[in-house]
């Protein structure tokens, strides 16, 4: 019995070095990168684009639909979600894998603008510092909008804008249904999901966003 207490006290010690140390390494990363540019800047540099797009400019279908895919309690957390994190944990463990993060739309947005797309426990701590920064410095219709105006849609286009104009020809406040739900489902694997490349796996996508919407209850069975 000694010798199981002493066992789990070593192993209750090693988890908390090793986390203690995760989260150290992970708020240097976070301070370094502020020192590279600050959250504030960070939006004046992505609102300053020329085809910067409101989100009054996008058609309800279209914020519905990201929500449903990438975050759909994103105006209900502060930055993360721990009921996502703890799903992608358990997942990854099962699968033996770092494949999901369980990241919000803050979390995106923070890792896209400031960080690398290495997928290690260190960038992950530094990804949720800053995103309880840009929780704490724009109210979440910003935060939306900034993410959807800096994501990638493939085929070189950066930005809502650019992404309707060259799959649809048209801006995005005239996009219809089909064609918003189809977009949605695009910046989970640009190259893949690309209309033009891969119209087949881009229609495959886009059945899953409307099933998210339906389970999130932005859309109904009919």
């Amino acid at each position: 019995m000694r010798v199981i207490k002493r066992l789990a006290a070593c192993l209750l010690l090693l988890f908390t070095l090793t986390g203690g140390f995760v989260l150290y390494k992970g708020y240097e990363g976070y301070k370094d990168a502020l020192e590279v540019m600050s959250v504030e800047e960070m939006g004046e540099r992505i609102q300053s684009q020329e085809h910067y797009t409101t989100l009054d400019e996008l058609p309800d279908i279209y914020i519905d639909a990201v929500l449903s895919v990438e975050d759909k309690r994103f105006y209900r957390h502060w930055g993360i979600d721990p009921i996502a994190i703890g799903r992608a944990l358990i997942n990854d463990i099962h699968t033996m894998s770092f494949a999901e993060g369980g990241s919000t739309i803050t979390q995106q947005l923070a890792k896209n603008q400031f960080f690398t797309q290495d997928k290690n426990l260190f960038r992950k701590v530094s990804e949720m510092f800053m995103a309880f920064d840009i929780e704490k410095a724009y109210d979440k219709d910003t935060i939306l909008e900034l993410y959807l105006n800096s994501i990638y849609f493939g085929n070189g286009y950066y930005c809502v804008w650019d992404a309707s104009y060259g799959y649809f020809g048209k801006p995005p406040a005239d996009m219809t249904d089909d064609e918003a739900t189809l977009l949605a489902g695009v910046p989970n694997a640009p190259s893949l999901y690309n209309p033009i490349v891969n119209p087949e796996l881009a229609r495959e996508r886009q059945q899953q966003v409307i099933r998210k919407m339906q389970k999130a209850g932005f859309l109904d069975a009919d």
